[in-house]
């Protein structure tokens, strides 16, 4: 076997993502020496990729607003993170490095030119303007304490050596881009615990014949509602819905597929069937049951007899009216409102308000855009991103257990959690 090749810098950064550009180029500023270490050919794959290579890369909501959606324990988390580096601050950043951004719909941020790649490339420059070094190609297997250092084992014989390393490798969405999970191992083999990883941000997937029908079909101004099969509610979002081949995708099915996952992890754990999911779709969430119910017995009195499909807002699709109107046991949107009992105005009024779409799974980690599980916060300094009880050692980014929903919340907490981390490691 040939001896292993070392190398020592200050600070020793793995995985050059989001987290990994902006903690190297922050930690380069304080620090003699930073390497970053990335196992593909290019760094920011998933950046490149990401809002359909346009990179969504923060959100207009203000720090508040945006920690909140990460649900109670991630918004507690993400709390000194997003004060040390606000939305607005990131778009600030952004801009000094030459990236001006732009608002667009539902809470997103774009760089203005609407290329990822100028995003990726600002990330780059501001890193090997700050001093620190890229090492591509570079597989980390694993961590160990030595003295007062850290050594990190690579592949081909070679190893690193660092006072301080910061982990953000990554989680396992989007696999292809590099992000296999590496980093769990390497966190569990020093005794830290890992909260099941599960793809999050991921299409939903349905068995169910008329909604495949429907592949191509969307729907801009919907609350949804998953439901698990004992009726209790998991998740709710308002926000668009796009019909698949394979059943729902969209901001608004993807936003509550976590719980899916867990669910379909579980099973596969105990060796059970996966559960059984429901979407609720209110198809009109602006107009309420009362208000709805009584559009329909106006129409009913209405000249020419007009029909469920001409008497609902026209926004709503043809096809989708149908959908729920056969779902409420009618022959469809051609039905005559004056022909609606008062029973069958009620059923049709429940699925407008509530059209029930089947959830058999999810399409897993290769259509994700994040992971859910992960590092467990309670092992990680909020404060510093140190992981606890392990002086030296850094977490950042989609290798913690947290993920948003979709709006550029992921990039935003991973940014954030990273200038911690880059903060503290290049002062300690």
């Amino acid at each position: 076997m040939s001896a292993r090749m070392t190398r020592t810098v200050d600070v020793c950064v793995i995985g050059a993502g989001a987290a990994g550009l902006w903690a190297a180029a922050r930690a380069a500023q304080s620090s003699r020496s930073v390497l970053l270490l990335e196992k593909t050919a290019r760094t920011g794959t998933k950046v490149l990729a990401s809002g359909g290579t346009r990179c969504n890369l923060t959100t207009t909501l203000g720090a508040s607003a945006a920690g909140e959606l990460f649900g109670a324990d991630g918004a507690r988390f993400l709390r000194p993170a997003l004060r040390a580096l606000t939305p607005e601050g990131l778009r600030a950043h952004f801009e000094a490095l030459g990236v001006s951004t732009v608002e667009a719909p539902l809470e997103k941020i774009f760089p203005k030119s609407g290329r990822a790649r100028d995003v990726r490339d600002a990330l780059e420059r501001d890193v090997t303007t700050a001093g620190a070094r890229i090492a591509r190609e570079v597989r980390v297997e694993g961590l160990a304490r030595s003295g007062d250092d850290w050594v990190v084992r690579a592949d081909g014989a070679a190893e690193f050596r660092a006072s301080r390393v910061i982990v953000c490798p990554g989680g396992m969405s989007y696999p292809r881009t590099g992000t296999t999970g590496d980093g769990y191992a390497w966190l569990a083999e020093l005794g830290l615990p890992i909260v099941e990883p599960v793809p999050a941000l991921v299409p939903l997937s349905s068995s169910a014949a008329w909604v495949r029908e429907l592949a191509g079909v969307s729907l801009q101004n919907v609350s949804v509602r998953l439901v698990d099969e004992r009726g209790t509610t998991c998740a709710e979002r308002a926000r668009p819905l796009l019909f698949t081949h394979h059943g729902v995708s969209g901001p608004a099915a993807m936003d509550v597929s976590a719980p899916v996952a867990r669910a379909e992890a579980s099973a596969r754990r105990r060796g059970t069937p996966p559960p059984k999911f429901v979407l609720l779709v209110d198809l009109m969430p602006e107009i309420s049951r009362e208000a709805l119910r009584d559009a329909l017995i106006a129409g009913a009195g209405a000249r020419g007899a007009p029909s469920i499909g001409r008497t609902l807002p026209a926004q709503i699709p043809g096809r989708i009216i149908d959908a729920a109107a056969r779902q409420a046991g009618l022959a469809g949107a051609e039905v005559r409102v004056q022909s609606l009992d008062k029973s069958a105005r009620h059923e049709l009024v429940e699925s407008l308000k509530g059209l029930r779409i089947p959830i058999d799974g999810t399409l897993g980690f290769d259509a994700a855009e994040v992971t859910a599980g992960g590092l467990a916060l309670t092992h990680v300094d909020p404060g510093t991103m140190r992981v606890r009880g392990h002086d030296g050692l850094y977490a950042c980014g989609e290798i913690l257990d947290l993920d948003g929903p979709i709006g550029g919340l992921n990039f935003q907490a991973a940014f954030a959690t990273a200038e911690l981390a880059a903060r503290a490691a290049s002062s300690a």
